[in-house]
């Protein structure tokens, strides 16, 4: 069995006398989907940080290659190969695709006073790379703030591969998406696992994670509920686990109308 890429053992992440994140195991291999679940405050904001080296944990080890490692910035998360697109995108939507592809990180020809954006290049290597993943976009100079979220996330996705992401972090890709444009995204996270990245996929939606995903790590309230292997975990233990199992049975049998009550009616 190869080396994962990434693997947290019993991670915590403490802030003063709170425990945002506490005794979570997962790992991330090349070439496979590592689906973290949880509703809003399940901790995978904190977990995310960690990934990308915004915050340290406070107990356990972090390994890259086997290596234990201490990622203590975001650049160092990017030199080790671990690229985060986050929900918001960080992109700027008048400008163009191109622009936007190559944001902070731009090519120049020239030198000295003569030395200039190298635009042609720019554009070219745009539309190779989102053909690669499958994008098929006609005009690059189109800003960026036109295309459907979906394109947008994807844009982001071709990014982080062409600047040599090893892992991929996707923050709720699908978070604000339609059907029809989660599927997109869904897609082009299927084709960088493809492509052998190993990508981590946040998200609270159990029916996007499933199909995708290779293994899936549930956080609840800062603890983990578990780490599974898809052989181990259907959709419906998945979905019933996400859902509070046994809290959801009770809730749904106490707004129930009992017969006595529809007679009344």
């Amino acid at each position: 069995m190869s080396t994962p890429i990434i693997e947290v053992r019993d991670v915590a992440k403490t802030y003063g006398p709170i425990n945002a994140l506490y005794g979570v195991s997962t790992q991330v291999a090349a070439g496979t989907v590592t689906c973290v679940l949880g509703d809003n405050g399940a901790g995978k904001s904190t977990f995310i940080k960690m990934l990308a080296g915004v915050h340290r944990p406070s107990e356990g080890k972090l390994l890259i290659d086997g290596e234990p490692v201490a990622l203590d910035s975001p650049r160092a998360a990017l030199d080790a190969g671990i690229a985060t697109v986050y929900q918001d995108l960080a992109v700027v939507p008048l400008m163009p695709v191109w622009r936007n592809f190559f944001l902070g990180s731009e090519l120049t020809k020239g030198w000295g006073p003569l030395r200039r954006l190298d635009v042609r290049r720019m554009k070219e290597i745009t539309l190779v790379e989102l053909a690669n993943m499958g994008i098929d976009l006609r005009d690059v100079d189109q800003p960026i703030g036109t295309l459907s979220g979906g394109e947008r996330q994807c844009v982001a996705i071709a990014r982080a591969v062409y600047f040599g992401a090893r892992v991929l972090i996707l923050d709720e890709p699908t978070a604000a998406l339609g059907v029809k444009q989660s599927g997109v995204v869904l897609k082009y996270i299927a084709r960088s696992r493809d492509r052998g990245l190993g990508v981590v996929f946040i998200t609270h939606n159990p029916h996007h994670a499933y199909p995708v995903g290779d293994r899936f790590l549930l956080l609840n309230r800062g603890t983990s509920l578990g780490d599974f292997a898809k052989s181990e975990i259907s959709l419906a233990d998945l979905t019933s686990m996400m859902a509070g199992g046994g809290e959801l049975d009770a809730l749904a049998h106490e707004l129930e109308r009992s017969d006595a009550d529809e007679s009344r009616r």
